[in-house]
């Protein structure tokens, strides 16, 4: 079935000549003008345009197809406008991508306050950073910084990756451990405890380990559960171990639910970042946002 925004992207190539005029124009990235063009292309069975340098000369297929196309698309675009004056004018939305326990720890308490509708969308970090450059999100948060021509990255927080267990976890052992600084009695000590871990993602453990006992780790943890959130709460008030980012469970360790076992010799830090289009027309709602984050996070980098 053929998308509309194609027929969009279309007649915007067609008048302005070029992939970066219609990027522009329509406030996405030139691989997305280039991804809607394709698909009408193939969806059609027709080239098109012909590429002379930077400038796109219609075919004469495409010429017999912006001639059929303008006018119901020039309605529509006129449609859309009015709707927008009588309905959405001061109402935009911004679709955000971050990892589901960012959400929950930073966002999800402020949604209803702001004055603009917003789509929250959680996924790999290279899928958001490809969907923040095809248009279809408009800020990302991720500790990924992928190099892109189109997206502009703004380091803002840090998180560093700790061992916690819970309160009733006996911890003097390890910390005697520690103390010695022998990484096979402590890789020992660590694999005959209980261990918490989330389904398919072991990232963390892994860089966690092989930065601090310079080895990967060689099991699975005991218990899998939906998300790292989830692990804080089994954790609460119990025994058990994980390794999970320190600001999930900073309230929990300060209010003594949670003890915080070991930062590592080698701590692990990830930056975290926004991730915007180089150009955008929310940028005050953006902004706003991004405030949020700021103040959540509470930790401005160095």
């Amino acid at each position: 079935m053929v998308n509309l925004e194609w027929y969009r992207t279309f007649k915007t190539i067609y008048k302005t000549g070029t992939l970066t005029g219609a990027a522009e124009e329509l406030y996405i990235s030139q691989p997305g003008v280039s991804l809607h063009l394709s698909s009408l292309e193939n969806y059609t069975g027709y080239k098109l345009f012909e590429r002379r340098g930077r400038r796109m000369i219609p075919t004469e297929r495409g010429k017999a197809l912006y001639n059929f196309i303008i006018e119901p698309v020039t309605k529509l675009e006129e449609a859309e406008k009015s709707f927008q004056r009588s309905t959405e004018k001061h109402t935009p939305t911004i679709s955000i991508g971050m990892c589901f326990e960012t959400f929950q720890t930073t966002l999800e308490p402020y949604i209803a306050s702001f004055p603009f509708n917003i789509i929250i969308k959680f996924g790999e970090y290279p899928e958001m950073v490809d969907s923040l450059e095809k248009g279809i999100l408009d800020l990302i948060i991720t500790p990924q910084a992928i190099n892109s021509k189109d997206i502009d990255y703004e380091p803002f927080s840090y998180e560093t990756i700790v061992l916690v267990g819970g309160n009733n976890t006996d911890d003097k052992t390890l910390n005697s451990l520690i103390k010695k600084d022998n990484p096979k009695d402590i890789e020992k000590w660590l694999k005959e405890q209980k261990w918490y871990g989330t389904t398919g993602d072991m990232e963390h453990l892994r860089r966690f380990w092989k930065q601090n006992l310079d080895k990967h780790p060689d099991f699975r943890p005991n218990y899998i559960v939906p998300n790292l959130n989830s692990i804080v709460r089994c954790l609460s008030s119990g025994t058990g171990l994980a390794v999970i980012p320190d600001f999930l469970c900073r309230k929990e360790i300060e209010s003594k639910q949670l003890k915080l076992l070991w930062e590592g010799k080698n701590k692990v830090v990830n930056t975290l970042n926004f991730g915007t289009r180089k150009k955008t027309i929310y940028a005050n709602e953006i902004e706003s946002i991004k405030k949020i984050f700021r103040e959540e996070m509470g930790r401005p980098l160095p």
